[in-house]
């Protein structure tokens, strides 16, 4: 998936309710995971800290 053209992958885990996601913005690779049955939101919320961490950088490059 693609957002502000950062690259991210969202994927189920083993465990019900919990997802792993991933994205890269430059070299820094970030990884976690949320707690949700719904996939949809756990997409929404990797997008709001992939904009969490440009505005950062924004910050940071000011």
């Amino acid at each position: 998936m693609n957002h502000r053209g950062i690259e991210f992958t969202v994927a189920k885990t083993a465990i019900p309710g919990i997802w792993q996601w991933q994205f890269r913005i430059g070299e820094q690779i970030k990884t976690g995971r949320t707690e949700t049955k719904i996939d949809l939101l756990a997409i929404r919320r990797v997008q709001l800290r992939i904009d969490r961490e440009l505005k950062a950088i924004g910050r940071d490059t000011a």
